[in-house]
């Protein structure tokens, strides 16, 4: 994302924009019902325990992706955790992407007094007193963990919210998302902003009042027009995009950070970091990009030294 590209289609729904064939909505649609199914006879609990022993499951026959885990946390944190630490890690990573799927397949059929009180939103006064400026709050995001809960838990607390993403989601999102629009009239305002158009809306979102996230951590150079930032990220070289950052410093938007973490029972609590600049009028300066960025990077890596099961790109 960068000032060159993002945003836009805030009224059409992402579900729409890309449809999905008859043949995966009755794969989908059978799935949710089985799990469904499940949660009325097991229970809540009793279903994040099912799927935590098919994700222990999991985690024993497929070596391949335990080994990837295994290497993505050396290559991150070298000799910092030990063996069995890895393998214990790489269990609850198992585990938790597995529960992760399940409630995002039902949540929509589920009571809402069943779901709002399992998430719980850490220094949510400094998003109120950020907002309250009127000027919009940015909201970085990376890419580990559940990041696509963080949009939901917010739209159903009643902020307007939106949401950047690539246009090019698979088609489990997408139904998912149409599901999620029916149920819930809050997330058909929800905005939804494409990492490949144009900046515009998202000068429109802050001037809105909105909350927009994004990742910018990525692992890779995608575009040359494309604008990165050097950061340092457990001891190695690594470019961030920093676009996003760019339009909020412009607008005057605060630039928060939040990470969200996955408990038991399908608990979920996401915290709220931040500001990350020094005073609410910081210039758009290279100093002041490469500070912003670093404190950002910085955050994911204290994250993650604490949490390695919620790495995610693996």
């Amino acid at each position: 994302m960068t000032s060159e590209t993002v945003c836009t289609t805030p009224s059409t729904p992402a579900s729409e924009t890309a449809p999905v064939s008859g043949w995966e909505r009755f794969c989908f649609a059978s799935l949710r019902l089985v799990l469904y199914v499940m949660a009325r006879c097991l229970t809540l609990p009793g279903l994040y325990r099912f799927g935590q022993f098919f994700g222990a499951l999991e985690w024993m026959i497929n070596y391949r992706r335990r080994r990837r885990f295994a290497e993505t946390v050396r290559g991150l944190m070298g000799d910092a955790l030990s063996d069995s630490e890895i393998r214990a890690a790489a269990r609850r990573q198992f585990m938790r992407v597995r529960c992760d799927k399940i409630i995002y397949l039902i949540f929509d059929l589920l009571p809402p007094e069943k779901t709002i009180h399992r998430w719980e939103l850490r220094n949510r006064e400094l998003l109120d007193e950020s907002l309250a400026r009127g000027k919009g709050v940015y909201l970085s995001l990376s890419h580990h963990g559940t990041q696509q809960i963080t949009g939901l838990m917010l739209a159903l607390l009643g902020y307007k919210v939106a949401g950047v993403r690539d246009s090019r989601e698979g088609s489990i999102r997408r139904y998912i998302q149409s599901m999620y629009e029916r149920c819930y009239p809050e997330l058909q305002k929800v905005r939804i902003i494409y990492s490949d158009a144009f900046p515009r809306d998202i000068y429109r979102c802050f001037q809105n009042n909105y909350v927009l996230g994004s990742s910018l951590d990525v692992h890779r150079e995608r575009d040359a027009r494309l604008k990165y930032v050097d950061v340092t990220f457990f001891g190695q070289s690594r470019k961030f995009l920093v676009g996003t950052v760019q339009i909020a410093l412009r607008c005057g938007a605060p630039i928060l950070q939040v990470f969200l973490t996955t408990e038991r029972d399908f608990r979920y609590r996401a915290e709220i970091l931040g500001p990350l600049t020094d005073r609410p009028d910081e210039p758009e300066t290279p100093e002041v990009l490469q500070k912003i960025m670093q404190r950002y990077a910085d955050n994911i890596e204290n994250f993650l030294r604490r949490h390695p099961e919620e790495i995610s790109r693996i």
